[in-house]
């Protein structure tokens, strides 16, 4: 039986956020440079010797994250006076059944990732989520 092969393209994107009821600074509105690393797998590579080029998991997976979340505000669907002032604002708004926590952020996109890349004949394996430089989330 051949390995599974694999790949990872990194995405880069800014967004604010707040973690309600956080029991210390995150429950304010503050933004992070975050960093999501997207690996993929496929059994054999393909002619050229690639999981996938590189630029399909970009455009694919990375235009969902600049479309949606990119200079943008994460919410929690709870936090009705944020969505209130956002919608008041015309901020871009992207409202999550939970708190935009680097977990909930990390399983949201794999979720997101496999669905736009179903097509391909790559599956997505992971997501990594860096909030900071040194604080990330793995899913699964």
């Amino acid at each position: 039986m051949g390995r599974v092969r694999s790949c990872t393209r990194r995405l880069a994107f800014d967004s604010g956020h707040r973690v309600m009821r956080h029991e210390s600074k995150c429950k304010n509105l503050h933004g992070h440079r975050y960093t999501a690393d997207v690996t993929c797998a496929a059994k054999a590579l393909d002619d050229l010797g690639r999981v996938v080029d590189f630029s399909v998991i970009k455009t694919l997976v990375g235009g969902f994250v600049d479309e949606y979340w990119d200079h943008g505000l994460l919410v929690n669907h709870d936090d009705l006076a944020l969505i209130e002032l956002a919608a008041k604002e015309g901020w871009r708004l992207y409202v999550m059944p939970n708190n935009p926590t680097a977990e909930n952020l990390a399983e949201a996109l794999f979720n997101h990732a496999t669905k736009l890349l179903a097509a391909t004949d790559v599956e997505v394996l992971s997501v990594r989520l860096y909030e900071t430089p040194n604080c990330w989330a793995d899913f699964p």
